[in-house]
């Protein structure tokens, strides 16, 4: 494999040549993330340096420490990894590919340049070298005027110059090198290493050592017996090659002492057991737990703070590679970034074959979930930056399978629209938790869609013409089938679409028109308060901006009268006798008292009763950022809304951190969480709101 990257056909029939090296593309760059890699490089690098030693070649220019091989074994083994999914990185100079490897962010810009110079810098030595004794070699000569030569070829005055620079090149590829390949074998050595491995070699010998188990501090114990007992004695791990086996031995101890360093021992190494009996066949990942210290330290903090991400891990082994991504210690992706990348990944994908497509954006979206999530536990960002991050990925998601949806639509139907581009003519409206901008993990997505009611008398022009509103709403249908389509990597979202005028009864698919008109002649009150959290999300552009006008017409037309009021309350009362799981104990963060939704409630109520005067309301959907506007508005004083924003931050902080710790949306009702509530009633009160 390591040969073929650099292979390409100079003679004969070089069609032939080049069908042959598609054909074994595949086996060269796997179609997933292939760290086994790390030990074949490693055990051809021990090949050349036993014949370095053996013919001593210390000061040999290729195969010498940190040579030019050590550079191409660094950049290759990132191209062996990741080109089966990276087509960037399916390149044969050592140059272009280290360039690629920097662009997407595997290769620092740093660690870039110097082994860019240190190359550079080798070739031309290698050059003049082999020129001056005009043969094929890489050994420096041993005449004081070859040498003398060679340094003013190279632009030193002296050879002794010439060495200085040489020995600064080969300490920076020795340094680079060893960073990358000698970790895992440095992390075996140490003494603590040695009794976790004697542990787990009494393990797999049938005897379980809860005593020493219990002083490393894994308790409770229980169900770290059982999680150890459930992986010995599964088939799965009978049946695993000799090498997988090899390999499990060597990482088993490595997770226990990870685990016991977490804050959750017990719980972490119950997790790092079911992701060891969900790879155990899967020696890629096997080998990525092997060869990286630094991708197990952040697993294992991972699987200690959230059973969401662990689960997702075990479930999507895939997102493995996150940790050993520096990104994943970074920022979340805005939308452009994740849409971007999508669009890149779905570039390599042969034929628009669909369903790999929905796998390659389901990949991604969960990468993104993860990276997230990491930076919430790291405290990177904050609650609302969390839920606006998570909201920025499901446009990005809807954004790419509408284009998907619609290119399905045109081959099928042809054109309706003189604008080709995404979603023309339809634009997809995000309300609830998406249009708020205040997605959790998990949520689900309310959308509506509308279309350009001009093109309801048109007709496609494809073999199989379709009019306008069927047009539309076999768009509408495909672009949901989509995000709903069970592939092996899941769903993309579970959607719910009832929103729409006239609910379940109404069309799937409505014009501009007619939306606008059934908001503003026959809308309830409850959809308007839905309305005050709908934007378009997705599709035709000028169409968002249109639904823009519409939502902000309809909701600042209505006169409310007192009844608004009351018919607010009355709403919450049924949906929180519906939906509230609080008791005397936990609270519900979304339907209690005092809780999220009682928040919206009071800021949609706002939001009815001021539109009209204060039209500012009508340009955020946001939560947080309605409370800014109102209290700008003086619709409320500062102490208000000061206690609104910290109740909403504090909720939602408090239902992220649940969702990621797969617990429930109850919270036990600790003197924080009550002084919120109670506090937030109080406000309510305040404004003639008695939700209590």
């Amino acid at each position: 494999r390591y040969a073929w990257i650099k292979a390409r056909p100079v003679a004969g029939d070089k069609a032939a040549g080049s069908r042959l090296l598609a054909t074994l593309r595949p086996f060269v760059f796997r179609r997933y993330f292939d760290y086994t890699a790390f030990a074949g490089l490693r055990e051809m690098k021990t090949l050349i340096d036993a014949e370095v030693a053996r013919k001593d070649l210390a000061e040999h220019i290729k195969l010498g420490p940190g040579g030019i091989r050590e550079i191409e074994f660094i950049v290759q083994l990132v191209q062996l990894i990741r080109g089966g999914r990276e087509p960037s990185l399916r390149v044969r100079g050592l140059l272009p590919a280290l360039s690629a490897c920097e662009q997407l962010g595997l290769i620092s810009a740093r660690r870039s340049k110097r082994l860019a110079e240190a190359y550079r810098f080798l070739r031309r030595l290698e050059n003049r070298v082999q020129m001056f004794a005009d043969q094929q070699t890489h050994e420096l000569p041993a005449d004081a005027t070859q040498r003398q030569r060679i340094a003013l070829a190279l632009g030193h005055a002296a050879w002794a110059d010439l060495i200085a620079a040489l020995d600064r090149h080969r300490a920076a590829v020795s340094e680079e090198f060893d960073a990358v390949m000698a970790p895992a074998q440095r992390a075996r050595t140490s003494a603590q290493a040695v009794e976790w491995s004697a542990l787990w070699q009494r393990c797999t010998a049938g005897d379980v050592d809860t005593e020493a188990l219990v002083e490393a501090g894994f308790e409770p114990l229980e169900p770290v017996v059982s999680a150890l007992e459930g992986l010995l004695g599964s088939p799965i791990l009978r049946a695993a090659s000799a090498r997988s086996r090899e390999r499990i031995d060597r990482v088993m101890p490595a997770l226990f002492a990870a685990a016991a360093e977490s804050r959750a021992p017990s719980a972490c190494l119950v997790r790092l057991i079911g992701l060891v009996h969900a790879v155990a066949r899967r020696s890629a990942y096997l080998a990525l737990l092997d060869e990286q210290p630094v991708a197990l330290k952040r697993l294992t903090g991972v699987f200690a703070a959230s059973a969401l991400l662990a689960d997702r891990v075990i479930t999507h082994p895939l997102l493995l590679d996150e940790l050993f991504d520096d990104r994943s210690e970074g920022p979340p992706p805005d939308r452009e970034e994740i849409e971007a990348e999508i669009l890149r990944r779905l570039g390599s994908v042969a034929d628009h074959d669909l369903e790999r497509e929905i796998e390659m954006i389901q990949e991604q979206r969960l990468a993104a979930h993860f990276r997230i999530g990491l930076a919430f536990l790291g405290k990177r960002i904050d609650a609302m930056q969390t839920a606006r991050a998570l909201a920025a990925v499901a446009e990005a998601v809807l954004a790419t399978v509408l284009r998907i949806a619609e290119r399905d639509l045109i081959a099928a139907h042809g054109h309706i629209d003189d604008r080709p581009g995404e979603g023309a003519g339809m634009a997809v409206i995000g309300y609830g938790s998406l249009g708020g901008i205040e997605l959790g993990f998990g949520s689900d997505l309310d959308l509506v869609f509308i279309y350009d009611g001009a093109h309801a008398a048109l007709e496609s022009d494809g073999e199989k013409p379709l009019e306008g509103a069927r047009y539309y709403a076999r768009l509408a249908q495909r672009f949901v089938h989509l995000l709903t389509m069970l592939t092996r990597s899941g769903r993309l979202y579970e959607i719910d679409i009832r929103l729409r005028p006239d609910g379940g009864t109404g069309l799937l698919v409505s014009s501009l028109e007619a939306y606008a008109a059934y908001q503003q002649e026959r809308a309830w009150t409850w959809e308007h308060q839905a309305l005050v959290r709908a934007r378009a999300v997705a599709g035709d552009v000028g169409l968002g901006r249109r639904f823009t006008e519409a939502r902000a017409h309809a909701l600042d037309a209505r006169v409310y009268g007192s009844e608004l009021r009351r018919q607010i309350v009355d709403m919450r009362t049924r949906w929180r006798k519906e939906s509230d799981r609080s008791n005397e104990q936990v609270l519900d963060l979304k339907q209690g008292l005092g809780a999220l939704v009682d928040i919206e409630f009071l800021m949609q109520a706002i939001v009815l009763e001021h539109a009209t005067v204060h039209p500012r309301l009508l340009g955020v959907t946001n939560t947080a950022d309605l409370i800014d506007v109102a209290a700008n508005a003086s619709l409320i004083d500062a102490r208000q809304a000061d206690i609104l924003r910290e109740a909403h931050m504090l909720m939602l902080a408090r239902s992220l951190a649940n969702k990621l710790d797969a617990r429930p949306r109850l919270a036990p009702r600790d003197e924080e969480l009550e002084s919120a509530t109670r506090r937030v009633l109080g406000v309510a009160r305040e404004l003639d709101l008695a939700f209590d």
